[in-house]
């Protein structure tokens, strides 16, 4: 590569191997990813990264994209190439009176949210605030607003987009109508995402928290999740279950409830999950929306070792529980999480055709999140999540989130997107022929195996 010659057509900086930053930026979240790039270009804004996509044109070679560095599969990060890392680029413009926000890339959801809260805005961002917003949105982006405001990708408006030419194209419903429809939940496959626009909700003070069991009661807890999620809850209120360990090490199960209406009204609903069992801890409160979206910072921090295996489910019966919790109670790390997020109400209106994510009815999503500190942990790790995983397949959709495939899952790419594959190679092949943005959870073209 001919870096010296990039280096004289850009605002931003190349990293090299040898400097502290080179690094520093090298590292992402999950520690499993170790990871050593050519060159990492820290892009400015489009024109740099328009630099950068047409230098990778020029070498024929097939860069990494960066933002938030969040995914378990380590995708923003390769071994002697070159890495296009947006994680500089944050700049953000609230329209109030419109309702929308336009973002470069390389913002977090905890930035994010720190300048749309000041307007009393908000819109469905995820779980984790470190995560980055590109690669949350692109794949779909469940969170905890998503009853009332539907998946991240739902509200999305406008995508600028550096194509494979190195051309900037603006995707929205009347331009580039078949590029916008991919974006919406089909990953990094097209090009990358300079700047997004959002639809934002007046959304300021939420009721949330968590409600914790003993590890021990988990299938009666577990029983009341499934009856209560399923017997027609409001849109306002997005509620999930977990199995995982208090900060002092004690297996527990969790309730966490996220309510984004009138906040009276949220205590009235949520007053029968409070008060069926006795909770170890009650830690429901009004809070600020930036707050709920930091509560669960601390359970997934940067720098653990992570190995991720997910599915839809079609149900919840007793069964399914039984072998969730038998699961939960022999993990072999404090960190691990296994978690059910329960999606209904504006998520589960939209057609499945009408954006590129096309799991709208399925009622649970099933997250089993290995981490842990020691590499030498590595193996048993890894294979109680896959282990868990297979056990619950026997109540799959065989359909799973893309934002939550690891490395080894490349066979499971189609399951992400079900009966909207085909569609989405055929804009692959129209936008990205050559496969040029393939370091990727990578769909490729009908005619082009590459």
């Amino acid at each position: 590569m001919k870096i010296d010659d990039l280096k004289k057509q850009l605002r931003g900086t190349v990293l090299l191997p040898g400097s502290e930053e080179y690094e520093a930026s090298r590292r992402i979240w999950n520690a499993m990813i170790d990871r050593r790039p050519r060159a990492i270009v820290c892009c400015s804004g489009p024109a740099d990264v328009q630099a950068a996509v047409r230098f990778a044109a020029q070498e024929e070679i097939y860069p990494a994209i960066r933002g938030g560095g969040h995914n378990a599969a380590g995708l923003a990060m390769l071994d002697d190439g070159l890495v296009i890392d947006v994680s500089r680029m944050k700049g953000i413009f609230v329209e109030p009176a419109a309702r929308t926000v336009t973002v470069q890339t390389g913002l977090t959801w905890g930035e994010f949210d720190r300048e749309t809260h000041v307007h009393g805005l908000a819109t469905t961002g995820g779980l984790i605030s470190t995560t980055g917003i590109a690669g949350l949105t692109l794949g779909g982006g469940v969170g905890w607003l998503m009853g009332r405001c539907g998946l991240v990708c739902d509200n999305t408006l406008n995508y600028d987009v550096v194509l494979a030419s190195g051309e900037i194209a603006r995707a929205n419903a009347s331009e580039n109508a078949d590029l916008f429809w991919a974006l919406k939940g089909g990953g990094g496959n097209f090009g990358v995402v300079t700047s997004i626009t959002y639809h934002m909700y007046p959304i300021q003070e939420v009721l949330s928290g968590l409600l914790l069991y003993p590890l021990s009661t988990a299938r009666e807890v577990l029983r009341f999740y499934r009856d209560f999620t399923s017997g027609g809850i409001p849109d306002e209120l997005t509620m999930y279950a977990a199995a995982l360990c208090a900060p002092d090490g004690v297996p527990v199960v969790a309730l966490i409830p996220a309510w984004c209406g009138e906040v009276e009204e949220g205590e009235r609903v949520l007053k029968p999950v409070r008060t069926f069992e006795s909770p170890i801890a009650d830690l429901i409160t009004r809070m600020p929306y930036p707050a709920m979206q930091q509560m669960i910072d601390g359970v997934a921090p940067f720098g653990l070792r992570s190995y991720w295996k997910s599915q839809f489910l079609r149900e919840l019966t007793d069964e399914t529980i039984e072998q969730f919790v038998a699961f939960a109670e022999t993990s072999v790390s404090s960190r691990s999480i296994a978690i059910l997020e329960h999606a209904h109400g504006a998520v589960a209106r939209v057609p499945d055709d009408a954006t590129a994510f096309p799991t709208r009815s399925a009622p649970y999503d099933l997250a089993v999140i290995g981490l842990w500190t020691n590499a030498d942990d590595d193996q048993a790790n890894i294979t109680w999540t896959r282990r868990f995983h297979s056990a619950m397949e026997r109540w799959s959709t065989h359909l799973v989130y893309v934002n939550a495939l690891d490395q080894d899952d490349v066979d499971r790419i189609p399951e992400a997107y079900g009966p909207n594959y085909k569609r989405l190679c055929e804009v692959k092949a129209k936008y990205d022929p050559e496969n040029r943005f393939r370091r990727n959870q990578n769909i490729r073209s009908l005619t082009n195996a590459h």
